[in-house]
C-alpha cells in the first residue's frame, strides 16, 4: 500500500471481515484478514461460457421450502427439471430483490416464485444468506482451516434508497441465516464503494484534496443510487445529499429486451416459451447478459448478434422462416433482422435498449446539479456492476465533459469490496469530535487511524406523537379531540431532527410529550416523514411509524394523557429513545433502535 496509507489499522476485533454483496441480478462475497485487511480475496463462479466474481441471484427450493441450489447451479438445475416437467412442486426465485421497495415490507411479506407460487419473502432471503455465508466459509476453511464461524464480522450491503423497513428486513434475514446480532454490520452501497475508492487512490497514489466533493453514481443491477460526499480535514467523509434515485439499474435493460421478445412473438407465446423452454430462455439470457457488457458505442455501424435458441423460433408458426416473417412484420423491422439463427443489430440500434434508462441517469443527475451545494460538485464517482457498460459512461462523460469522471478498474466489485473496508475502517474519530459533540457511552477510541463517513444527511426527518392541549390559534378544528377534562390536537409530529439536517453521532434532542395511556401502558410513538417540508401530524402523507414504545403505569386512569420528557440519541446505526418522568426524573424507558 502507499506510505501515507500503511499505518492503518483495522477495527475488527475478530480475525477477518466477510462482505455479502446480494443484489439485484448477482451477489457474491469477499474477505479480508485483520492482519492484511487491504487484500480481499472473493470467488469465481462458472455458468456455461460465464465466468464472474458474482453469481446470479437465484434461489431453487424443493417441494417443503427446502434448500436446493444458488446461482448458476440453481438456473441449470432448474431448467433440468423443467426440461424433464418435474419443475412445478420446486420453488425457482429469481432476480427478486427488487420486492423490497414494497413500503409495507414485513416478516408476513410475500414474494411469488417463477410458477407463482407464494412463499414468505423473508425465509427466501435467509436461504440466500445462508448460502452466501456458509459457501465463504468453506472457502476460508480451505486457506485457514481452524477457523471457526465466531472469527467472523460480517458486513452485508444494502441499496442506499432503501428505507429503515427494508434495511431492518435484511438485518433479520442474517440474524435467521445465523449470523449473530454482534457479527453483523450493514453497509450502505454507495458509501462502501466511495470508502474503497478511497484507499484505491491512496494505493495508486492519487491524493484527494481536503474538500473535494464526489458525487457518487452506484449503477447496480436494480437500482441507480445518487449519493454527494466531501472529504473532510481530517480525512472523513460528510454526506452534503442525501441517497437518492430510482430502478435504473441493469435489469431495465433486460426487461426492455423481454419487451421486445413479446412484441415480436406476444406476450401469450412468450409465456409459453419461458414456461416450456426454460433451459433455452436462460441461455437467450445469458447470452444477451454478454452483449450488454461488450457493445461498443463508438462502433455504431459494427453489427450485434444474438443467437436464438431453438426454443423460441420453434414457438412462431413456420420456425425460423416464421420468424423472420413476424420480424419483417413488426415494429423493429428497420432496427433488427434475423439471419442465421440470429438477431442482428447495427450497435446504434442495439443501443435502443439502453436509452430510456440512461436518459433517467442523465436527467436525474442534471437535476442534482441545479441544487445550490452541488455547484462546487466537480468530480462524478462511477460504481457498481452497470457503470462498467461503455454506453452508460460515453454518456455520462457527453453530458457533462466540464467534471471529471472517475470509473475504478473494477467499478463493478466497488462495493463488495468496500463492504470489506467497512468492517475494517472505524466509523468515527471520536478524538477529533470529542470536543465538539457528545459520544455514546462506549465509544471506543481507537488510535491514530482513519475514519469512513463523518456525518450523515438523514433521508427522514423523525418526530414523536405528541397529544398537546388544544389551541385555536394553531391547531384546526378538525383535529380537536376530548380527553378527560381537556380538549386535546390529535396526533401532532412533534419534531426531533429535519430530513437532510446535518447529524454528528452522540446528538441528544428532548421534548416534552403529551402521551396518551391505552389500558395499563403509556404509549410513545416514533414517527418518520419523508416531505422536504416539517410534517405537522403524523397521519400526513409521507409518515410512518418508525416504532412504538409502551410504557406500564398501571396507576394512571385509562385515556389520560401524561406529560413526558421524550429523548432521542442519534448514533451512527442506531437510535436511542429515553421516556422520563417530567417531576420525578424517573426513567420509564431506554430503548435502541437500528437505523441501518
Amino acid at each position: 500500500m502507499a506510505e501515507e496509507n500503511s499505518y492503518l489499522k483495522s477495527k475488527s476485533k475478530r480475525l477477518f471481515v466477510a462482505a455479502i454483496d446480494f443484489g439485484t441480478t448477482l451477489s457474491g462475497y469477499a474477505f479480508s484478514s485483520k492482519s492484511s485487511w487491504h487484500k480481499v480475496h472473493t470467488n469465481t463462479w462458472c455458468g456455461g461460457s460465464l465466468i464472474s466474481i458474482k453469481a446470479p441471484t437465484a434461489l431453487l427450493l424443493d417441494s417443503n421450502k427446502e434448500f436446493v441450489a444458488f446461482g448458476y447451479e440453481a438456473e441449470d438445475k432448474y431448467s433440468q427439471l423443467a426440461q424433464e416437467e418435474e419443475h412445478e412442486e420446486y420453488y425457482f426465485f429469481h432476480r427478486f430483490k427488487m420486492a423490497l421497495h414494497n413500503e409495507k415490507i414485513g416478516s408476513k411479506t410475500m414474494i411469488k416464485e417463477k410458477c407463482g407460487k407464494e412463499m414468505e419473502a423473508l425465509n427466501v432471503f435467509r436461504h440466500c444468506v445462508e448460502y452466501l455465508k456458509d459457501s465463504l466459509f468453506h472457502q476460508l476453511e480451505q486457506i485457514f482451516p481452524d477457523v471457526e464461524m465466531t472469527d467472523l464480522d460480517f458486513v452485508l450491503t444494502v441499496p442506499a434508497i432503501w428505507d429503515d423497513a427494508s434495511q431492518q428486513f435484511m438485518r433479520e434475514a442474517a440474524n435467521q441465516a445465523g449470523i449473530k446480532k454482534e457479527q453483523l454490520t450493514i453497509a450502505i452501497e454507495p458509501e462502501a464503494a466511495f470508502i474503497y475508492c478511497q484507499h484505491l487512490g491512496m494505493d495508486q497514489g492519487e491524493q484527494v484534496s481536503t474538500g473535494t466533493k464526489y458525487i457518487v453514481v452506484d449503477l447496480g443491477g436494480g437500482t441507480a443510487d445518487f449519493t454527494v460526499y466531501q472529504k473532510c480535514e481530517d480525512n472523513t467523509l460528510e454526506e452534503v445529499q442525501p441517497a437518492s434515485g430510482g430502478p435504473w439499474g441493469g435489469k431495465s435493460i433486460d426487461d426492455n429486451f423481454e419487451q421486445f421478445l413479446k412484441d415480436i412473438i406476444g406476450p401469450v407465446k412468450y409465456e409459453n416459451f419461458k414456461e416450456n423452454n426454460m433451459e433455452d430462455y436462460i441461455d437467450l439470457f445469458r447470452s444477451f447478459e454478454t452483449k450488454k457488457r461488450t457493445i461498443n458505442p463508438d462502433l455504431e455501424e459494427r453489427i450485434t448478434g444474438l443467437f436464438v435458441p431453438p426454443g423460441f423460433t420453434s414457438i412462431v408458426k413456420g420456425g425460423k422462416k416464421g420468424l423472420e416473417t413476424v420480424i419483417s412484420q413488426s415494429k423493429h423491422a428497420k432496427t433488427v433482422t434475423f439471419e442465421k439463427g440470429k438477431f442482428k443489430w447495427k450497435n446504434k440500434d442495439f443501443a435502443n435498449f439502453f436509452n430510456a434508462t440512461i436518459q433517467h441517469i442523465l436527467g436525474h443527475i442534471e437535476e442534482l446539479f441545479q441544487r445550490p451545494s452541488m455547484k462546487d460538485v466537480k468530480t462524478i464517482l462511477m460504481v457498481g456492476g452497470f457503470s462498467e457498460c461503455k454506453l452508460v459512461q460515453v454518456a455520462i462523460r457527453n453530458r457533462f465533459p466540464e467534471k471529471r469522471i472517475f470509473i475504478p478498474e473494477d467499478s463493478g466489485l466497488a462495493v463488495l469490496k468496500g463492504a470489506v473496508y467497512v468492517g475494517h475502517v472505524p466509523v468515527l474519530n471520536v478524538r477529533k469530535y470529542s470536543e465538539q459533540v457528545p459520544v455514546l457511552e462506549g465509544a471506543e477510541y481507537l488510535g491514530d487511524v482513519q475514519y469512513a463517513v463523518s456525518l450523515r444527511a438523514p433521508r427522514y426527518s423523525f418526530g414523536m406523537q405528541s397529544w398537546p392541549e388544544w389551541n385555536r390559534t394553531n391547531h384546526p378544528h378538525s383535529r380537536k379531540t376530548r380527553i378527560g377534562d381537556k380538549d386535546r390536537c390529535a396526533d401532532v409530529f412533534l419534531k426531533y431532527s429535519t430530513k437532510g439536517e446535518y447529524i454528528s453521532p452522540g446528538t441528544k434532542r428532548s421534548h416534552s410529550v403529551h402521551a396518551v395511556k391505552k389500558e395499563d401502558y403509556l404509549e410513545c410513538a416514533i414517527y418518520t416523514s419523508d416531505k422536504e417540508e416539517d410534517p405537522k401530524f403524523t397521519d400526513e402523507v409521507g409518515c410512518r411509524r418508525f416504532c412504538l414504545i409502551r410504557v406500564d403505569l398501571p396507576n394512571l386512569p385509562k385515556g389520560a394523557t401524561m406529560e413526558v420528557q421524550g429523548t432521542m440519541i442519534f448514533g451512527w446505526k442506531e437510535l436511542r429513545v429515553q421516556i422520563t418522568d417530567l417531576n420525578s426524573r424517573q426513567l420509564y424507558a431506554d430503548v435502541t433502535f437500528d437505523l441501518n
